[in-house]
């Protein structure tokens, strides 16, 4: 197979949460562990950073490896989901997979793949661990897919676990409550081995220091420990709790002697994320005339963030494209939205995709009003055509809308 249809085969033979939402997920790691063994456990010779969290966990662990690269280091960088092409999730130096490597890998194992019924992430995980070993990487930055303790990821033993913050999403999965979500998170962290705490609540925080307790874990609280902070190219507010976040990592992995950055290699590393890792869709610039920006927040916690963001900027007329996967709970986030805004309701193309017809109803209980489009780039058009200079565009709701838009082309 070439390498479309590798990855077609890769997107539609097998489940795949992001696409298909409760029937791709599996309640235990045994598949993992099978496939990790077949392919001679190629994590056992990877040095690792473990990333969980409802939100951030992307831009943390792209500014982790940024910040390493900068250091001299040979990083892999493994995170989900990709915005245009599947190689976007495993990369080195920021630099993506080959095509070749990833036609070789899956027509190589194919037929295990088949025989035992690999999933989607978990064929993507082992993938990555394969690619990272055999390249000899010195270290590994390895963002969970979702949740933690039952994620396809949970089979390394890192040299640090993060939890960036703890929120309510995927809630069918990881429970109703900040202490349910916070547990499964929580199971990445592994025996002695120390553990970084982005951001907490009460009730999130004892379900912490509980389980690094039981672990015998040291535990960082990095919003209570870390004040300064440096300049990035990710500028949306929220990166000021990631930055914390990763500073905090780094802190960590200094003291433990095996790698070694420097003032100047963080310095260097924040200010040059999207260029050392080409991450996008975090608060990201694609127009100037008017300002359109686009985020890929999603759930409640990101999407509060992002939208206050926008009540800080100056504009005459906001324009708002929105378009979210058929199991977002709507009565949740669409009241976060401001109802002074002129709304472009989309689909996006994907089969979880929320019809944009249903969006435009239940946005109408909420007094959002605006018009139904056939696709994201047909909303994108008429608000470019509809926005003034002194207006401003903002896309989101689903990363799979920020997938559909011209990024590449910036400003």
């Amino acid at each position: 197979m070439n390498y479309q249809e590798t990855t077609n085969w890769l997107f539609s033979q097998l489940p795949m949460y992001q696409l298909q939402g409760a029937s791709a997920y599996k309640k235990d790691l045994t598949n993992t562990h099978i496939l990790l063994q077949h392919l001679d456990n190629p994590q056992a010779h990877l040095k690792c950073i473990h990333v969980a969290g409802t939100n951030g966990k992307g831009s943390t662990s792209h500014m982790l490896a940024s910040i390493l690269q900068e250091a001299g280091y040979k990083v892999g960088l493994y995170t989900s989901p990709h915005l245009k092409d599947f190689r976007e999730r495993i990369r080195i130096n920021g630099v993506e997979i080959s095509e070749r490597f990833v036609c070789d890998f899956v027509n190589q194992h194919r037929v295990f793949f088949e025989a035992n019924d690999m999933s989607f992430f978990e064929m993507t995980v082992g993938l990555a661990f394969d690619y990272f070993a055999k390249e000899k990487v010195d270290i590994a930055i390895i963002e969970v897919g979702m949740g933690g303790r039952l994620d396809a990821t949970n089979v390394i033993t890192p040299l640090i676990s993060v939890i960036t913050n703890i929120g309510l999403d995927h809630t069918q999965f990881l429970g109703t409550t900040l202490a349910a979500v916070a547990s499964e998170k929580a199971g990445i962290i592994k025996p002695g081995i120390p553990v970084v705490i982005g951001e907490y609540t009460e009730e999130t925080k004892t379900v912490f220091l509980e389980k690094a307790k039981e672990c015998n874990s040291k535990i960082y609280f990095a919003s209570d420990l870390i004040s300064e902070t440096f300049s990035s190219d990710l500028i949306g507010d929220y990166q000021l709790h990631n930055k914390k976040t990763v500073l905090q990592t780094i802190s960590v992995l200094n003291a433990q002697k095996e790698f070694t950055v420097f003032q100047e290699d963080l310095k260097s590393g924040f200010l040059r994320v999207v260029k050392n890792t080409g991450l996008q869709g975090r608060w990201q610039q694609l127009g100037l005339f008017p300002k359109i920006i686009c985020d890929t927040a999603h759930n409640k916690n990101g999407l509060e963030i992002v939208l206050n963001q926008i009540q800080k900027e100056t504009f005459e007329t906001l324009h708002i494209i929105l378009g979210v996967v058929n199991d977002k709970d709507l009565d949740e986030v669409l009241p976060l939205f401001p109802k002074k805004a002129i709304y472009y309701f989309c689909k996006p193309n994907i089969p979880r995709g929320l019809d944009a017809v249903l969006l435009q109803k239940e946005a109408e209980k909420h007094h959002l009003k605006g018009t139904i489009y056939n696709s994201v780039s047909e909303a994108y058009d008429a608000a470019q055509n509809n926005a003034t200079k002194e207006d401003f565009i903002f896309v989101g709701g689903s990363t799979f809308v920020v997938a559909e838009l011209p990024l590449n082309k910036g400003i």
